[in-house]
């Protein structure tokens, strides 16, 4: 008997051994691409993001949740339209930051900022996550994955509302001046009473607004700098001249590295770069750790064909910012052109960690692979891409250009 239990679990360990096999090969089984098709294929690069920051005097641990708008009306709109020219809104741009100023102000809010949260959650109003447009849902509310949509609101005005008051329920105790609306927070109240009313600042969101969310608040304040760029009209100029004036005719005033920076940012909107690179040094020279300068620079040496110098800088920039994703992701660019693909690849990676909803990371892993003509490696990270966010012309077309190689 012993022998029969015996022999039938030696045959049991030797089919669940094939099987195991069998399975690792079906796991490890290589898509085969239609080599032909390949040669012909275009896999389009995400370039870098070469939006400059403007100088801000607060670190990001400083900036309140509560105070005055610093970017206009104005810069809000052409913010929001350079970023997305048809954004998925039910009303005009114009409307919309109207709403944002109207309903922020009145609790106290700053509505620059809320914009800029509004633009990280959305995608710029492009969506591809679990939110739709229908929702007027313009920070998530309610939406915790897996296709969990979330609230919906019947206007955008009420939407805009929702958002502002769910931010008031984690920046102070007072009940909102109007009507609630956002369905969360009297949650917030009564379920989460170690945040209710205990955030003052907008770093203080992270991990709680956003989970893992390390570096969400930061994300949100980078793109409130790049909101208050100046732009390439001659008035801009002629302002940043006077102010440079203004400080050279006051007797012992220290000169300031922000008015370079100012400056300088009116000249990489006009393309001029080499004025705006002489201003970026200017400013560093002032002020050797000034981190927006430093990124500046770096832009602007890409700008200039001086990829060496870029990356030099960038690397002095990520010393100051070594949570920066924006800093990775444009030194991996410049790996990426330089073909060396393997610190292309570790940049990127960098930048998942910081921030793993980054999708246009995921594309540039994928050309990095695909220009490696390891095709197996690249379609499985455009798919990723695609996963993060399912409306992004550049990550659908090289998804559909991919799988069209695939062999039937």
């Amino acid at each position: 008997m012993k022998k029969i239990f015996s022999l039938c679990l030696a045959v049991m360990l030797i089919f669940f051994t094939v099987g195991c096999t069998s399975a690792a090969k079906v796991k490890t089984e290589k898509i085969k691409f239609d080599k032909k098709l390949l040669k012909t294929t275009e896999f389009i690069d995400a370039g870098a993001k070469d939006t400059p920051l403007s100088y801000i005097s607060e670190t990001p641990e400083e900036v309140t949740i509560f105070g005055d708008a610093v970017a206009n009306q104005g810069q809000m709109v052409n913010f929001i339209k350079k970023r997305n020219a048809n954004p998925k809104i039910n009303c005009t741009v114009e409307e919309l930051v109207k709403y944002y100023y109207e309903e922020a102000e009145l609790e106290g809010i700053r509505p620059d900022i809320a914009i800029c949260q509004a633009i990280k959650e959305t995608g710029t109003w492009n969506y591809g996550g679990d939110v739709v447009p229908e929702q007027n849902n313009y920070c998530g509310l309610g939406t915790t994955g897996g296709g969990v949509k979330g609230a919906f609101f019947s206007t955008p005005q009420i939407g805009v509302r929702a958002h502002i008051q769910h931010l008031l329920s984690y920046a102070t105790k007072r009940p909102p001046k109007v009507a609630i609306v956002d369905p969360r927070y009297d949650l917030i109240k009564k379920f989460r009473p170690q945040i209710f009313g205990k955030i003052q600042h907008w770093t203080g969101l992270n991990g709680v607004w956003a989970v893992p969310g390390k570096q969400y608040g930061q994300d949100i304040l980078n793109l409130w700098q790049q909101a208050q760029i100046p732009d390439e009209s001659d008035a801009s100029l002629a302002y940043a001249n006077a102010r440079l004036d203004a400080n050279s005719q006051i007797e012992n005033a220290p000169i300031e590295a922000e008015l370079f920076i100012y400056r300088g940012l009116v000249y990489y909107a006009r393309k001029d770069y080499w004025a705006a690179k002489a201003d970026f040094e200017t400013a560093i020279s002032i002020q050797p750790n000034l981190s927006e300068a430093i990124f500046n620079l770096a832009l602007t040496q890409e700008k200039l064909k001086r990829h060496k110098d870029a990356i030099k800088t960038y690397n002095k920039y990520l010393q100051l910012q070594p949570n920066s994703e924006l800093g990775y992701y444009n030194r991996g660019n410049l790996y990426l052109q330089q073909k060396n693909y393997k610190k292309a690849i570790e940049d990127f990676r960098h930048v998942l960690k910081i921030e793993d909803r980054f999708f246009d990371a995921h594309n540039q892993i994928a050309l990095a692979y695909f220009r490696q003509k390891k095709y197996n490696d690249a379609l499985k990270e455009i798919r990723r891409a695609a996963e993060v966010n399912t409306t992004d012309k550049i990550i659908n077309k090289n998804k559909s250009a991919l799988e069209a190689c695939i062999k039937k």
